[in-house]
């Protein structure tokens, strides 16, 4: 889950909710630039976190607080694999992409277990076997990630309220081509992404985020009974060409 500290205690966003933001900002993108089969990209953004169980598991840091993804050491192994196998489900495509979202959060810890670098050469040698059978190329393939990418970034941008003050501009993330997307947040509020790859001149985007006023909980269960009957928000983002 997504934890930012807020001035009342906790605002929670739970990582299926941030994905289902980023599956909004692709549904915005420009018809004739979307990446090759639209509507499976966009269900693999949509479902690329179901990994995240926060019912499931120790959700507390070791003061009690709850516990933000990027604190998260545990490697999760079998969940991953799990994970990578149903996304066969939903199809091919969304099982490339689901895998190559796999790869790139995990390459980086490549030596660290036997067992771990088997689970990434694994991604590889399926990420392969699909190309070849869906008939795309390693560059096509790479792209619709680009995009996919992309999105998740730009909702973590603005779930965890990174948009800088001032009007000043960051970084997306830059595509396999050398496009460099900016957002920035204007002094109204309003957001603006350049260059902007969007359908529309405006449109509005949201998410659900659950606040919390405890601020120690004594287990994960306390936490999650807690999140059950919190008093819900909806955060609320207006993009401006």
């Amino acid at each position: 889950m997504i934890v930012n500290l807020i001035e009342t205690g906790w605002e929670i966003i739970y990582h299926r909710a941030h994905a289902l933001l980023a599956a909004q900002l692709a549904g915005q993108w420009k018809k004739e630039e979307s990446p090759l089969r639209l509507y499976e990209t966009v269900a693999a953004i949509s479902h690329h976190d179901d990994l995240e169980k926060e019912w499931e598991g120790n959700h507390l840091t070791s003061a009690g607080a709850p516990l933000d993804f990027t604190l998260e050491k545990d490697f999760q192994l079998p969940k991953m694999r799990d994970f990578t196998l149903n996304a066969r489900y939903r199809g091919r495509w969304v099982a490339l992409l689901i895998s190559m979202h796999m790869s790139f959060l995990n390459e980086v810890r490549r030596g660290e277990l036997a067992e771990f670098d088997s689970f990434l050469d694994e991604q590889l040698v399926n990420q392969k076997k699909w190309r070849k059978e869906l008939g795309i190329s390693k560059e096509e393939a790479d792209k619709a990630y680009a995009f996919f990418r992309w999105c998740d970034r730009l909702s973590l941008i603005l779930c965890q309220h990174k948009l800088p003050d001032r009007e000043r501009c960051l970084e997306i993330t830059t595509w396999p081509d050398g496009t460099r997307y900016e957002v920035m947040q204007r002094e109204d509020k309003t957001v603006t992404v350049t260059p902007w790859p969007f359908e529309k001149k405006q449109f509005t985007v949201n998410v659900e985020a659950s606040n919390l006023n405890q601020i120690k909980f004594d287990s994960s269960k306390e936490l999650t009974e807690a999140l059950l009957v919190a008093p819900i928000q909806v955060l609320e983002w207006t993009f401006i060409k």
